[in-house]
């Protein structure tokens, strides 16, 4: 018997990138997958493939995470589809990445604002009965680009940096409910994962496979679900 089999995890951003990484590496461990995105196709291949991979079912819910009542419809398809949930993964984020801090409208900021720190809000309200019932686990994104500050990143940062603070409080609130709270904080970024301008040139070349990163990142994913840490 698999490790996960028989667990329901969440991912928001699950069909492409880092998210569909993190998918892959829950299934492989056999645990039934929900995952969300804007763009039905890309979210029908991902579940096709993870069905017919790893022999696991697989959700998908077109949501936009900004969205209360999409959260509220993502949560309640799950649990509908499984009967519970064990593991939220707050993995989605859409930015104005590069552009300045002075060049940014309150669209732009509002843009990373509601897609990642309201998103992973909103999830983890509405996850926080079933977490409590499954004594389960959140894992929720922030970024290096907030801890170090880079640059043509401040919205994103702001909206990250406020993910880990929220994360913080949700931890030391729902550790007597049993519910574990992490953060992953990777120093680099989906799409072309180029590194983060902040790290050496050394901890760069060790990173510099886009597998290996997308690999790591899952790992540790798949290491907080049965973890008792509240948070790291």
């Amino acid at each position: 018997m698999k490790k996960m089999e028989g667990k329901v995890v969440l991912i928001t951003g699950g069909a492409r990138g880092i998210g569909y990484g993190i998918a892959k590496a829950f299934a492989e461990e056999g645990a039934n997958i929900v995952i969300t995105g804007r763009t039905a196709s890309t979210l029908i291949e991902a579940r096709e493939n993870l069905e017919a991979d790893y022999g696991i079912e697989a959700l998908f819910v077109v949501a936009d995470g900004g969205d209360e009542a999409a959260v509220k419809n993502v949560v309640k398809q799950a649990v509908d589809r499984f009967g519970k949930l064990d593991c939220l993964v707050n993995n989605a984020q859409v930015s104005k990445s590069g552009t300045m801090l002075v060049d940014h409208t309150k669209e732009d900021f509002d843009l990373a604002i509601y897609s990642g720190l309201y998103a992973t809000f909103f999830y983890m309200r509405e996850a926080f009965p079933y977490l409590k019932e499954t004594k389960g686990s959140v894992i929720n994104f922030a970024s290096g680009a907030g801890l170090f500050g880079k640059l043509g990143q401040s919205s994103y940062a702001a909206a990250k940096e406020g993910i880990r603070g929220m994360s913080r409080v949700a931890a030391a609130e729902w550790g007597e409910f049993g519910i574990n709270v992490n953060v992953v904080c990777p120093l680099a970024k989906s799409g072309k994962m180029s590194i983060q301008n902040c790290m050496t040139r050394r901890f760069r070349a060790f990173l510099s496979s886009d597998l290996q990163i997308r690999r790591r990142i899952s790992d540790v994913s798949a290491y907080f679900l049965h973890r008792t840490t509240r948070v790291m």
